[in-house]
């Protein structure tokens, strides 16, 4: 579990990387303002939540494997996808419709960092 995490993390930071830059420099001249803005807030959420998921495989190194732990990488996996993935899809095609996906992504987000902070509390009463 901690390397198929490391893996996710590693690999979704170098595509938000990519993607920053591929909206840096060829798509910043081509859409609106507008909707740069909302590129640029799918990438940074993406780069946050890619370092989320390695945190998580940290922790699972620490602390051994887990259901919470492994809901939390699934969460941030499923969150960068929905959340980052309609925010990029809404800025280039303009389809306003996709923001409907935005939010199902950020519960994603609220529920995975849910579970880490769960399975932090109760590694902390264990070792009372």
């Amino acid at each position: 579990m901690q390397r198929k995490l490391m893996a996710w993390g590693a690999l979704l930071a170098m595509l938000g990387v990519g993607v920053g830059a591929f909206g840096a420099h060829l798509l910043k001249p081509v859409i609106s303002e507008e909707y740069m803005k909302v590129y640029e807030t799918g990438v940074q959420y993406h780069l946050v939540h890619a370092l989320g998921i390695i945190l998580i495989a940290l922790a699972v190194g620490q602390w051994g494997e887990s259901t919470r732990l492994r809901w939390a990488g699934r969460l941030l996996i499923a969150g960068t996808i929905l959340f980052s993935g309609s925010l990029y899809v809404l800025s280039i095609s303009g389809i306003k419709v996709l923001g409907a996906i935005t939010p199902i992504g950020g519960v994603c987000f609220i529920a995975g960092w849910l579970c880490l902070a769960l399975e932090a509390f109760s590694r902390s009463k264990k070792a009372s």
